[in-house]
């Protein structure tokens, strides 16, 4: 017995080192985890523990849900199709496929590229007024991508500022057709999402495409995985989700804080992930994609800690809890919605929420399906 645990502390003693020393691209920084804080509004668990599951069964991962002006539902999976079904999820047909990841989703009515010009990746990006709607798709694997509606993909850009898109994620248009997107990690793919997300290394950017130059403006880098992106309903600025910060920023693009960016909200109870602008209910929707994990707060200030971490196998690793969570946040930063659903059936993890009529529909990074619910009223507490 004294022989064997001599042998398991002398192996634990190599793993630390090994873990501590040996070369890595994993750079783990030092932060400080600020303490959640409760929201104004009471937590519930209704209508989010009813939530109706859509094209159940037909693949893998729909991350984000659109809705077209026919009210066509669309979302991307993992097996890189964009499948499109009715307004009941059912009759699904392949609308296109990308060969890479869809994530992010978003209509336009506005042409895409200027005509006869080259956008800035290199790839002609040709370009008349659209017919009908353009879906606008942040591919994690591909870039920003235009599909018209015979599902012809073009590529829009894959790179800004000579860096290379890594893990194209979110994105929105303005009404006059600019398209605001993200690349969560300019250094890890989207199968090293908790990676990035563990290093804590300010590899995200918030960027601006312009359809009338093909041309791409980083907005804001630096940040911990830039995740969901919304603009505001006049567009006088747009929010993006810090997913590695658990807080959402906001990039002023009119007024007298143009091209300022200030906390639109912190300290928030879980991972944000995607978000969106209800125009029905005036309402910011969050998804919360897992609640704060202790393990990973308590290592913020631990970067030796969190090389350990990163050196372990995956199954012993901190892993994002099953519980299904989204917030309502009004425009002065006030919750007024906060659902959450610990069942063991929850539908989660949440990554998306659109605002559809009094429908909220809900996207999952590797649920079997789509969901939606009743758009709940907004409720603070007393």
């Amino acid at each position: 017995m004294k022989n064997l645990l001599t042998l398991l502390l002398l192996a634990l003693v190599a793993f630390v080192a090994f873990a501590l020393f040996w070369p890595s691209d994993f750079m783990p920084q030092p932060w400080s985890a600020p303490p959640a804080v409760t929201g104004a509004a009471p937590v519930k668990s209704a209508p989010l523990g009813q939530a109706e599951r859509l094209a159940q069964g037909v693949a893998t991962g729909p991350e984000d849900v659109a809705v077209d002006n026919e009210g066509h539902l669309y979302a991307g999976y993992d097996d890189g199709t964009i499948r499109r079904f009715d307004a009941n999820g059912r009759n699904g047909e392949v609308f296109a496929t990308t060969n890479g990841r869809p994530l992010g989703l978003a209509f336009t009515d506005k042409a895409v590229a200027p005509p006869d010009n080259t956008a800035q990746n290199g790839v002609p990006a040709e370009s008349d007024a659209p017919q009908g709607q353009t879906l606008i798709v942040a591919d994690a694997d591909k870039g920003l991508l235009a599909i018209n509606g015979e599902g012809d993909i073009k590529m829009l850009a894959s790179g800004a500022e000579g860096l290379p898109f890594k893990f194209t994620d979110d994105v929105d248009v303005a009404e006059n057709g600019t398209i605001y997107f993200t690349d969560a990690s300019s250094k890890y793919g989207q199968n090293a999402y908790r990676t990035d997300i563990l290093e804590h290394g300010g590899h995200g950017r918030l960027m601006e495409y312009d359809p009338n130059t093909g041309t791409v403006t980083v907005l804001l880098g630096g940040l911990q995985f830039a995740n969901g992106v919304a603009l505001s309903a006049d567009d006088s600025y747009v929010l993006v989700t810090e997913t590695g910060s658990y807080r959402v920023l906001r990039y002023w693009l009119t007024g007298d804080k143009a091209g300022q960016s200030d906390i639109f909200i912190d300290r928030l109870p879980g991972f944000p992930d995607g978000i969106s602008h209800g125009a029905d209910s005036d309402t910011f929707w969050v998804a919360l994609f897992a609640p704060r994990n202790q393990m990973l707060d308590f290592a913020a200030d631990k970067p030796w800690l969190r090389r350990i971490v990163f050196r372990l196998p995956e199954a012993l690793q901190p892993a994002p809890a099953h519980v299904g969570s989204l917030l309502g946040i009004k425009s002065d930063g006030t919750v007024v919605t906060d659902l959450r659903d610990d069942a063991t059936n929850a539908f989660a993890p949440i990554t998306s929420v659109e605002e559809d009529g009094d429908t909220l529909y809900l996207g999952s990074l590797n649920a079997d399906s789509f969901a939606r619910i009743p758009r709940p009223e907004p409720e603070t507490a007393p």
